[in-house]
């Protein structure tokens, strides 16, 4: 069956294309071998396998074209939006390794619950990094899923060329780039020179972690985030206690 292709967090008046993800729906739990496989040949950031199990709950998996991934935003955007449209509901659960994800879909507009990110620590950046990056780094933070680092601005982030062939000689596997932002709250980009993608798109989990640690920065709850990626992503996100709720508009790709 040909997977379905949903763009998440879009903004087509910004020229935001936003994070694409295919979607597969089968009838039993696939084996983690031609997940893989399958993933590898559809080719997208990451491909959403689902089933329902005999409790009618919907199970999830994401894999890249070359490895899985533990926790991915927008793919869990793009498998909510697809099971609302199949099954004509406005709110659908999620279940994956690390507990359950909430998306809520109305008015061609989705948002999902996920549990926020907290940093564990501040570190002294490596070297590899500094030099991979080669914008200002002010700070950087350890958290238990993507490092944070923090830069001076938003065109710091929006003109940043990375050298992935430096940044590999860390073993850190990805990072969120993030700045105070001039027209928006805040801006970021995503790397993760370690796998085939390099960078990410528009990424649900880096959110994950932006959120909290910007809604303390600025004292706000409420903000919204763009993602300066070369396919941009625009982010309404929301603060709630121990939650981080992220907002957006999606397109099916032909």
């Amino acid at each position: 069956m040909k997977p379905t292709v949903i763009a998440v967090f879009t903004a087509p008046e910004l020229g935001f294309r936003g994070n694409p993800a295919a979607v597969v729906l089968s009838l039993t739990a696939l084996k983690e071998k031609e997940m893989q496989e399958q993933a590898s040949r559809i080719g997208m950031p990451a491909t959403s396998f689902l089933f329902q199990d005999t409790q009618g709950k919907y199970n999830v998996r994401w894999f890249a074209p070359d490895e899985e991934i533990g926790l991915c935003g927008h793919g869990a955007a793009a498998a909510g939006i697809f099971l609302a449209l199949k099954n004509a509901t406005g709110e659908v659960k999620l279940h994956f390794q690390g507990g359950v994800i909430g998306v809520k879909f109305a008015g061609g507009r989705f948002s999902m619950h996920l549990e926020a990110i907290p940093v564990l620590e501040k570190i002294n950046p490596p070297q590899a990094i500094l030099d991979g990056l080669g914008i200002p780094v002010l700070e950087m933070y350890k958290t238990a899923n993507k490092h944070l680092i923090i830069t001076d601005s938003e065109e710091a982030v929006a003109q940043m060329q990375p050298d992935f062939v430096r940044l590999r000689q860390s073993d850190i596997f990805g990072y969120a780039i993030s700045a105070k932002g001039d027209q928006v709250d805040f801006v970021s980009r995503t790397l993760v020179p370690h796998v085939q993608q390099l960078e990410d798109h528009a990424t649900g989990s880096s959110h994950a972690l932006l959120v909290p640690y910007w809604s303390e920065k600025l004292n706000k709850k409420n903000m919204t985030a763009h993602q300066l990626s070369p396919r941009g992503g625009r982010f309404f996100v929301e603060l709630a206690e121990e939650e981080v709720i992220l907002t957006g508009t999606y397109e099916i790709e032909k």
